[in-house]
């Protein structure tokens, strides 16, 4: 794969035939958010700053990412009927994102998700899934339609495993693009999810559990989960750029220099962009090239959603 200049079009060019450029089958959380000088060991209390709430959860979290570069995205998640779960909802709209397959459940609270931000930016999260919990086969089956009416589907692993399986057997066999994000990695994957996965798109501490690799680097992890069965594989690497490997061969690429603030989402919004961009047709290395600049440009402001780029606001060339 050769790079060349991947910025010819940043509007709003969707891929033909489908109702959405992406729709994202995951969670939503609401982000409680505290800064502090440094982490605590165990066993140890510090001082932060004032608790933040706002809009988070690795699936909300792509979908508003890719909504928000102008992707026509959608979101199947669950939430309560709750302040939390209409602070979400809220969040989804003012990014773009199609709310209407949210279910809104009154028997169970919207999932939460603790967060302590170090002064370097780096954070530790401790997610409460509450409604997300709930988010079953059955609501899957029940948005069969919607499934293959998207391009894409991006899941992660902040809903019940089979629920996920559910979703990629749904997308396959409607012919739908997974996009898959291991998160929480797993200590391994199904057979019949690395299989959809076109790609995985996982981090270095994620490559390595789920490679087997555990001394290798992203190229020797890239081609363990390749012949582990997935379909294609990119490899984040925060601030050093991702690692894509294909059908088509590898590509490194570089990462843009920014001062991290908050790294935070930071991963939701590379794959909510790599998505939106496979949605219309690019190359995967070309898509991984936009998605680094996304990502790069969600570290440089606190919180997650609150941080994610329009089109104009992208660091690099």
């Amino acid at each position: 794969m050769d790079a060349h200049n991947d910025d010819h079009s940043d509007g709003c060019e969707h891929s033909d035939g489908y109702d959405y450029d992406v729709l994202v089958v995951g969670s939503a959380n609401a982000d409680l958010t505290v800064r502090v000088d440094r982490r605590p060991d165990a066993g140890e209390t510090v001082l932060g700053t004032d608790l933040v709430e706002s809009a988070g959860g690795k699936g909300a979290n792509q979908a508003a990412a890719a909504a928000r570069l102008g992707g026509r995205v959608a979101l199947l998640a669950r939430v309560g009927a709750d302040s939390y779960g209409e602070l979400l909802m809220e969040a989804q709209r003012a990014a773009g994102t199609d709310v209407r397959h949210v279910i809104v459940d009154p028997e169970a609270r919207t999932g939460t998700a603790m967060i302590i931000v170090g002064a370097d930016g780096d954070n530790s999260i401790v997610v409460s899934l509450g409604a997300n919990a709930a988010l079953s086969p059955k609501d899957v089956a029940a948005a069969r339609e919607v499934i293959a009416s998207a391009a894409v589907v991006s899941l992660q692993l902040e809903i019940p495993m089979e629920s996920v399986v559910a979703t990629a057997a749904a997308a396959r066999e409607a012919g739908t693009r997974v996009v898959l994000n291991p998160s929480p990695a797993p200590e391994s994957l199904a057979p019949e999810l690395l299989a959809a996965a076109d790609p995985l798109v996982v981090n270095e501490h994620e490559a390595r559990r789920l490679s087997g690799a555990a001394d290798g680097g992203p190229a020797e992890w890239a081609r363990a989960l390749r012949a582990r069965g997935a379909r294609s594989v990119v490899v984040t690497l925060g601030g050093d750029g991702a690692y894509v490997l294909d059908a088509d061969g590898a590509a490194a690429v570089p990462g843009v220099k920014v001062t991290a603030v908050d790294t935070t989402g930071a991963g939701d919004a590379f794959t909510g962009a790599l998505a939106t961009r496979l949605a219309r047709g690019e190359p995967l290395a070309t898509a991984a090239r936009y998605a680094v600049r996304v990502g790069a440009a969600a570290v440089t402001k606190p919180g997650a959603q609150p941080s994610y780029p329009t089109p104009d606001e992208l660091p690099g060339a």
